[in-house]
């Protein structure tokens, strides 16, 4: 995890906080691009954080926040034994261009403030262990629980306040999200499995579940508004007959001082609903 103060710089410092969401941004374009395992942008996030919270970024120097990206996401690959290609993330567009040699150096000045710990543990290798105490009467929606709760747990790695959560606890708080969706009936019952567990903070484990639940409805409640703005249907019968009126009657103008201006006829609706 990054060290434990990072939280606190985060919070009070506008400049860490706009270099990681940039940095998150340009690492999510990679993914999407390069058609990376999601896991990779994942892992490479980690690193970043934990490079971060411990060096000090200079400010007014733009380049380094993609040789950072680039850096660790070269790391990640390398760890996932997946084929990274710097080339993809250095053309016009970029602004910079790094020679191999400069990235390798940056490679190294990350692994050193890692202490070469790169196998990171993350929520994801929590995930089965939490799966197998929950004891589904129906084995076969462990996987859907758990796809959703990895859906969950890469969504919740763009918000700073989780960072104050250990890994196990965003796992087990992601899986009682999506049980809470998927399985609502059972959901008390699993809810107890977990917090019965005798290393889970019963305290923490709420206090995530809660955070992870307002991020979900939040996310839920903006696509609503989302697909509301971009559809718009006549409310009623009554609406689309205004509506057709209003398109057929600004069709019809008449010539003023030289210019055509719309003529909106006035109709009674007097008696429309007993026709």
């Amino acid at each position: 995890m990054p060290s434990r103060n990072f939280l606190h710089c985060l919070k009070n410092s506008g400049f860490n906080v706009s270099f990681r969401q940039e940095a998150i941004s340009l690492l999510l374009q990679a993914q999407y691009s390069c058609n990376y395992d999601p896991f990779i942008p994942y892992l490479a996030v980690n690193y970043m954080d934990r490079f971060i919270s411990k060096q000090e970024i200079p400010q007014g120097k733009p380049w380094i926040l993609r040789l950072v990206v680039i850096s660790c996401l070269s790391l990640a690959a390398k760890m996932k034994n997946t084929h990274f290609s710097v080339s993809d993330f250095q053309g016009e567009e970029a602004g910079f261009i790094f020679d191999t040699q400069t990235i390798n150096r940056m490679e190294l000045l990350i692994l050193d403030a890692l202490n070469w710990r790169m196998r990171s543990i993350t929520p994801f290798s929590f995930v089965h262990f939490f799966i197998s105490v929950l004891d589904l009467k129906d084995p076969s929606s462990s996987q859907p629980l758990k796809d959703r709760a990895t859906e969950i747990i890469f969504k919740a790695q763009n918000e700073i306040k989780f960072l104050e959560f250990k890994p196990s606890i965003v796992a087990a708080s992601a899986l009682l999200v999506a049980s809470n969706e998927l399985l609502p009936l059972q959901f008390p019952f699993l809810k107890c499995s977990i917090s019965s567990c005798a290393l889970v903070n019963k305290e923490r484990l709420l206090d995530c579940f809660n955070a992870l639940q307002e991020m979900v409805e939040m996310e839920c409640y903006e696509s609503m508004l989302d697909t509301m703005s971009c559809t718009r249907t006549p409310l009623s019968v009554l609406d689309r007959h205004c509506t057709k009126s209003e398109s057929e009657t600004a069709s019809t103008t008449s010539i003023t001082d030289g210019s055509a201006v719309p003529e909106i006829k006035r109709r009674k609706l007097n008696g429309y609903g007993s026709k």
